[in-house]
């Protein structure tokens, strides 16, 4: 990683993370399932960002990354608790959270937890409640008497090495889950999803858009786009959207 690499100590770890300075709002980059602050829109934003002289925070939840502590020990409430230290101990002023896949969930719990402190949120295949609606709910009866037995189930990935999933991440997943409970978000929410992805039914994003309390919510639609929209064209709709929401952070409101 780059020279400017730097660490926080929460909850027992060292979250390793960036941050440039620079103009208002910043923006803040949350990695997804087993990814890191060195994917292909982490680096994309960060480079965005540092050409419009605008601040930007990206950073490896604990487990993951360059941070400390081992994958199958996180949970939910870890994850989303390294999000809030970041905001808390990285940022200052509103932040624009961008979170892709997992992010998307750790975005929004870190904006209900600190909601004065978002100017606004961008979801990337967005995947609140994955652990309870996509893992669990989709699981065959034999896994879930692994998960039960075991405590530990080896699913295999599309993305490398097998994911190992913990029953204590479903369990305690069920305490973070957004989309059976009030979700009000006082900023304007923007998400962007794939219609081919094959982790994330494009429908998700319905239901979530539908689900937030707010009205300044939009969804896009990308007809050919995958779970990763890491493709050129992801890029720049990505980057459109967040200098569309900057523009309008920054404009003074007429009485």
């Amino acid at each position: 990683m780059e020279s400017s690499l730097s660490t926080i100590s929460a909850g027992g770890h060292q979250l390793a993370y960036e941050a440039l300075p620079g103009s208002a709002p910043g923006v803040v980059f949350l990695p997804g399932f087993k990814s890191d602050m060195a994917g292909t829109k982490a680096t994309a934003l960060r480079d965005w960002c540092l050409r419009r002289r605008q601040a930007f925070t990206r950073f490896d939840y604990s487990g993951h990354g360059q941070s400390t502590g081992k994958f199958e020990d996180g949970t939910i409430g870890r994850w989303a608790a390294d999000a809030v230290a970041i905001l808390d101990q990285v940022t200052s002023g509103r932040q624009i959270l961008v979170g892709s896949s997992m992010g998307g969930w750790m975005a929004l719990l870190a904006a209900r937890a600190r909601p004065e402190r978002i100017a606004a949120l961008v979801g990337i295949a967005a995947a609140p409640d994955f652990t309870e609606d996509l893992m669990w709910a989709g699981y065959p009866e034999d896994v879930k008497e692994v998960l039960r037995r075991d405590g530990v189930y080896h699913e295999p990935s599309d993305y490398g090495e097998p994911y190992t999933i913990t029953m204590r991440l479903i369990e305690e997943g069920r305490e973070h889950l957004v989309l059976r409970s009030p979700l009000t978000l006082p900023f304007p929410v923007r998400l962007i999803q794939g219609m081919k992805d094959l982790d994330v039914p494009w429908r998700t994003a319905l239901r979530l858009a539908e689900h937030i309390g707010g009205d300044n919510v939009e969804v896009t639609l990308v007809k050919s786009g995958d779970h990763r929209l890491s493709e050129p064209a992801d890029i720049a709709r990505l980057e459109a959207a967040l200098e569309q929401l900057s523009e309008s952070f920054k404009r003074p409101i007429v009485l």
